[in-house]
């Protein structure tokens, strides 16, 4: 039994609102492959708003836009994560159409 390792990449794309030309909110959304699908899979990371621009629809905007971008480039599903505590972001997950699906599993390193 031998275990090989191959190199593989991914892209991604980094999706910022700004205001006045400041940076209030991001997201990342990143492209991957396996050997299951010809399509790649996107994985949604790093949503984030400002604390003084929050509860205002800014991460219902950017996380919509994530999800154009998924659907734009071709990906047969997409994947996000949000911390047990984070309700504000799961009811927006939801909201938008995303379900309950398995449970992260996290290494720190």
């Amino acid at each position: 039994m031998q275990l090989k390792t191959q190199e593989i990449s991914g892209s991604g794309v980094k999706i910022t609102l700004e205001e006045n030309g400041q940076q209030i909110g991001r997201g990342f959304l990143y492209l991957l492959h396996n050997d299951l699908h010809q399509e790649p899979f996107g994985f949604i990371e790093d949503v984030f708003i400002e604390k003084q621009f929050r509860g205002k629809g800014y991460g219902e905007k950017i996380t919509t836009a994530i999800i154009e971008e998924a659907m734009k480039r071709g990906c047969y599903k997409l994947i996000c994560t949000s911390r047990f505590s984070n309700e504000r972001a799961h009811h927006l997950y939801e909201k938008l159409g995303f379900k309950k699906h398995g449970n992260e599993f996290r290494m720190e390193f």
